[in-house]
């Protein structure tokens, strides 16, 4: 029986629903037994289908509360959610690293909500293949990667900073995610082929916060990606509303 469970931090938005944001990563953390911690970037007023307001925490205080939690708590994994630009996110991985090195990061990049409110200010996306160097995974969707791609952000940043595309939005073999790891392609194939699922706001935010759960744990990172997917299809199969049952 385990008895001592990793830290797990979440930095990210807090979303009033619960189902995305640094309420949605609490609770997968909670369902696969580590200790979570939360900061907080921003604070928004949305529901699962509709976004209203968005306030963005000072990046000081961000930075304070990351360094007071992290001096106190030996934390194995960060997931990074919903940032502002890319200083932003740079400013948030440095402090990370600088506080503990050989910590993981896996960055879910959040460029849109799911009712398309804008939160990354795309003019700054080219900077990002420096900020790259200190991520160990990013975990953006399909139209995000090619967003994201059309920078030649993954050739540039020469870090071996790992990619999982997600496959939901793919027009073929959706569900099949792509990771690449180390120059490598390594596909994986949904676990259920029999079940329903559903569309789900708050998704991207569930699976990153998982994958980084069992990187916290131990799991290499192919592995870590493959469990995270078991955990994200009971999501997505929990009920057919938007709002997903975590279990």
């Amino acid at each position: 029986m385990q008895t001592k469970r990793p830290f797990v931090m979440s930095v990210a938005g807090f979303d009033p629903s619960g189902g995305a944001g640094v309420l949605a990563d609490i609770k997968t953390f909670e369902q696969l037994k580590v200790q979570g911690l939360a900061i907080c970037t921003a604070l928004t007023l949305q529901t699962e289908s509709e976004f209203y307001t968005l306030q963005w925490q000072p990046i000081d205080e961000i930075l304070s509360a990351i360094d007071i939690l992290m001096k106190k708590y030996k934390v194995e994994a960060v997931k990074i959610g919903v940032v502002k630009d890319a200083e932003f996110l740079a400013q948030i991985a440095e402090k990370v690293k600088t506080i503990h090195p050989e910590v993981k990061i896996v960055w879910d990049p959040v460029l849109k909500s799911t009712s398309e409110f804008s939160f990354f200010d795309l003019n700054t996306i080219h900077e990002l293949k420096n900020v790259l160097r200190k991520i160990d995974l990013i975990t953006p969707n399909y139209n995000e990667y090619e967003i994201l791609k059309e920078y030649h952000l993954f050739e540039q940043s020469g870090s071996g900073c790992s990619v999982l595309i997600k496959g939901g939005h793919r027009e073929d073999k959706t569900g099949t995610d792509i990771l690449w790891e180390n120059g490598k392609e390594i596909s994986i194939e949904p676990n259920n082929t029999t079940s329903v699922f559903y569309p789900k706001h708050g998704s991207g935010c569930v699976l990153s916060s998982a994958i980084a759960s069992h990187l916290a744990k131990g799991e290499n990172l192919k592995n870590a990606c493959r469990k995270g997917k078991q955990y994200i299809e009971k999501f997505l199969a929990s009920n057919p509303t938007l709002l997903g049952f975590h279990s």
